[in-house]
């Protein structure tokens, strides 16, 4: 059995372990989502057809984006669009905890920092990985982002992952659309810096709704993402990336060093640091990226 993420895969032959690359594993996953649904198991045949697939995709160029990071997901034009956009006058009337916009425990959290009575602040919107909660994001990112000067809003996917990241964009970008609405009326923020980040799946996501909402976050923060999820572009935004050298989830070659330069082909101003280390965040780098988007 291997799992990643949270997820068990069974009856997996020796060698494919060592080849299971973020391409392999988000094609794989896909097949399992649209045909398998109902099957928990993964045969070998199963799965060493869906890698082979994506593998080929590989050398024929079939993927688009960066050849081996993207998920092609089937998304209409607005599916991945958030609305919500920062308030001019508004006053600071939230405070930090629980956001209070869900029932359950899936919900999210806020964090301020001190400097938040006093003018617009920066804000990042930082998404957690796969099985996580936006409490456990903050709980790794809050020192760096109250050092910053930043205000953080780590909300918790609606399912134990983002939606697109399975299948399309659709209620993740609903409640997010809300938490934002619900913190912009709620406190003065600075929309020149208003970014949105993650790691891991939370990355991929980032990156993905980022591009898609360039016009709402002008910073993208990806720590050690996976793919880049296929949706129209909308802006500009900067971006912010970081992996590890022996990340043993989403391998560096197959994953930041395709997406960065396919970025930066496109255009896009990228900061990209490589670390020493696996599927993490250093506190240097979460250091460096919260500095890199609170700067005017």
């Amino acid at each position: 059995m291997f799992v990643h993420n949270g997820e068990q895969y069974t009856d997996l032959p020796k060698d494919a372990l060592s080849h299971f690359s973020s391409l392999a594993y988000c094609s794989f996953r896909r097949v399992r989502h649209t045909v398998e649904a109902s099957d928990p198991r993964v045969t070998r045949r199963r799965f060493t057809a869906t890698a082979a697939r994506a593998l080929g995709a590989i050398s024929l160029g079939a993927i688009g984006f960066g050849e081996a990071c993207d998920v092609s997901t089937e998304t209409e034009d607005d599916a991945a669009r958030i609305s919500a956009r920062p308030r001019d006058g508004a006053t600071t009337s939230i405070a930090s905890g629980r956001l209070g916009l869900a029932e359950g425990e899936r919900d999210g959290v806020i964090q301020l920092p001190a400097s938040a009575q006093q003018r617009p602040v920066p804000l990042l919107v930082f998404l957690h990985g796969a099985t996580q909660s936006g409490a456990g994001m903050l709980r790794r990112i809050g020192a760096a982002a109250d050092e910053a000067g930043v205000a953080v809003l780590a909300p918790d996917s609606r399912g134990t992952t983002w939606d697109a990241i399975r299948g399309r964009f659709g209620e993740d970008v609903a409640f997010l659309d809300r938490a934002l609405n619900h913190v912009f009326s709620r406190l003065s923020v600075d929309p020149a810096r208003v970014a949105v980040g993650g790691f891991s799946d939370g990355a991929s996501y980032a990156i993905s709704l980022g591009l898609a909402n360039g016009d709402l976050f002008p910073r993208v923060v990806a720590c050690s993402p996976g793919f880049v999820i296929s949706a129209a572009p909308r802006g500009r935004p900067r971006v912010f990336v970081s992996h590890g050298l022996s990340d043993q989830i989403l391998p560096i070659d197959r994953c930041s060093r395709i997406i960065v330069p396919r970025l930066r082909s496109m255009g896009y101003d990228v900061t990209f640091r490589e670390f020493e280390g696996r599927h993490d965040m250093p506190a240097a780098v979460v250091s460096e990226a919260l500095q890199w988007m609170a700067a005017r």
